[in-house]
């Protein structure tokens, strides 16, 4: 095979990688918080496989020249945290925006200072990628249609994130990761109204639904929002969560043109950790499971709202918190990462590789991604099943110590190895 044709398959096998579920992603903060102290980067809990280092953010409202410097450690230092977690088959983001920036690309020469500047910050710190978490600025705010927005800002908002992309795989010659965490308003109060905040990440959504790895919108600090069933949800319930994101998977009608619909893989609930870390939006651990187990067609309806699609999705993309931070404060809730241990109480078996493997010191497939074999660490003499993407087993057989599998017989593509319990995830090229 030509050398170009590996790469390119590689390219989008990379890409896919990105988007299996189920993910734990948490937001980390870049400071020290008396409610939700610091943690040193390479301390995050390990249950987290994504962590979006918050926030980078531009030097002046007017001037996109974008900043971010590691709090409490040098840059040498925090480079190592990254590449320790790097290490465990963790991804780090870069996390643009926060609740208290505003994001404005009103001219070339702040779209080119944002361009540069972030793609220097990706390249010096060797991040993933980035998450869009702007919350305020007119590159945010809806116009014209979904499918061809009016406004410059927007317009270079897009062209700016495929220029950073573009300049992340010249760099590091693999894709960079993209997640998106807007607000519901900008989301599902497009469809209500569409223009302005409402509607408004819609557009940037669009033009990079087969780039993102992540759409994780922000259930919380939210007024009510409408379902794609005409009914009117309220925050903090389990009818909000199964709601809102079912709309995003099935898509849904604005003035702006309708929305298409994003893969189930690709939605991931974004939650606040415990009742202090949001001003309101907060879900007990129970309503959340409950919620989650009906999305995913593995309980009963939870409340009023009846899922569109009644054998709902069983690759749900997996859970978002603000933050990890407070996850761990254990006067905040019952105990330290409540809301960690509850998704992997939801999620189970179905747990990536990102989660089992090297972060516990347990069992490690490799090489990882493979092309004909593969081999695991262990001493005992074990029966194993692989699974496909969508959890279907294909093969069975048994880990012989120190004995090499054969995966030649596979398609390139994702896969799950399953063995005691454990779920090991790798790459066939």
């Amino acid at each position: 095979m030509r050398k170009d044709l590996v790469i390119a398959m590689f390219l989008v096998i990379s890409s896919v990688l990105y988007s299996q579920n189920p993910v734990l992603i948490g937001y980390w903060h870049n400071w020290n918080d008396s409610s939700a102290p610091y943690i040193p980067l390479s301390q995050i809990d390990s249950r987290y496989s994504v962590v979006c280092v918050s926030f980078a953010v531009p030097t002046s409202p007017s001037d996109m020249n974008m900043n971010f410097t590691p709090d409490g450690v040098s840059p040498s230092t925090f480079i190592s945290q990254i590449q320790t977690l790097q290490s465990q088959g963790r991804k780090v983001l870069l996390s643009i925006g926060g609740a208290n920036t505003s994001i404005s690309l009103n001219n070339t020469v702040n779209r080119d200072l944002f361009v540069n500047s972030m793609s220097t910050l990706l390249s010096t710190y060797g991040f993933d990628g980035i998450d869009i978490d702007i919350e305020h600025g007119n590159s945010i705010l809806a116009s014209g249609t979904i499918a061809n927005p009016t406004s410059n800002d927007v317009i270079n908002l897009i062209a700016a994130i495929n220029q950073i992309k573009t300049n992340y795989n010249s760099t590091f010659n693999r894709n960079m990761m993209l997640t998106f965490a807007p607000e519901t308003a900008y989301v599902h109060g497009g469809m209500s109204a569409f223009g302005g905040i409402w509607g408004g990440y819609l557009p940037l959504i669009n033009a990079f639904r087969n780039d993102l790895s992540y759409v994780h919108v922000q259930l919380y600090n939210s007024g009510s929002m409408y379902g794609i069933d005409g009914n009117i949800y309220n925050q903090g319930t389990s009818d909000f969560i199964v709601a809102m994101t079912e709309a995003l998977i099935q898509g849904f009608t604005t003035a702006g043109g309708f929305f298409q619909a994003l893969p189930a893989n690709k939605v991931v609930i974004g939650l606040p950790a415990c009742p202090s870390a949001a001003g309101g939006g907060f879900v007990n651990t129970a309503a959340v499971e409950n919620a989650i187990k009906y999305l995913r067609g593995l309980g009963p309806q939870p409340g009023t709202y009846t899922l569109t699609n009644t054998a709902g999705y069983p690759n749900l993309g997996g859970m978002m918190t603000w933050s990890i931070n407070w996850d761990k404060v254990s006067t905040c809730n019952s105990s330290a990462y409540e809301y960690a241990q509850n998704f992997v109480e939801i999620f189970g078996g179905l747990l990536s590789s990102n989660s089992n493997n090297s972060i516990q010191n347990k069992l490690v497939l490799t090489p990882n991604p493979a092309k004909e074999i593969i081999a695991l660490n262990t001493k005992e003499i074990e029966k194993y099943s692989i699974l496909n993407y969508l959890g279907q087993e294909i093969e069975k057989g048994t880990v012989i110590p120190n004995t090499p599998i054969a995966i030649e017989q596979l398609k390139s593509g994702i896969y799950f190895f399953k063995i005691n319990q454990q779920t090991l995830k790798f790459m066939k090229l």
